[in-house]
């Protein structure tokens, strides 16, 4: 059987029901402890680490967090639907992917008129 967020295998004794779905314990973490992006104690503990780390701007980011942050910044700004078709996720992966960028300060949202924008942070 299959993770029914993520599409990973999953045996029976690995798998977890969340609201009538048969979820991997990642995917049931996720469900029950979605990431917060406007987290004061993540955005402190992920300047730290990186300092620590002597990390700058996308040094340390996965693959996925580089490209979404360089496409960002390419553009000026994008949507989550535009974020979403454009790497082919889901919205529950984009909206991991955009907190650990926030906590990061490289990504943060910026209202438009009635559109919400992902931009740069320094912008």
């Amino acid at each position: 059987m299959n993770c029914e967020r993520c599409g990973e295998p999953i045996t029976e004794n690995e798998s977890f029901k969340h609201h009538g779905k048969l979820l991997c314990e990642d995917c049931y973490i996720g469900a029950l402890q979605p990431p917060k992006t406007c987290d004061v104690a993540a955005v402190h503990a992920a300047k730290k680490h990186r300092e620590m780390f002597g990390q700058t701007g996308t040094e340390g980011l996965t693959a996925l967090q580089q490209e979404i942050y360089n496409y960002i910044k390419e553009q000026g700004k994008a949507t989550r639907p535009e974020l979403m078709a454009h790497f082919k996720l889901p919205e529950w992966e984009l909206e991991k992917q955009f907190s650990i960028l926030r906590h990061c300060e490289l990504v943060k949202g910026r209202k438009e008129e009635d559109q919400i924008y992902l931009v740069p942070f320094d912008s």
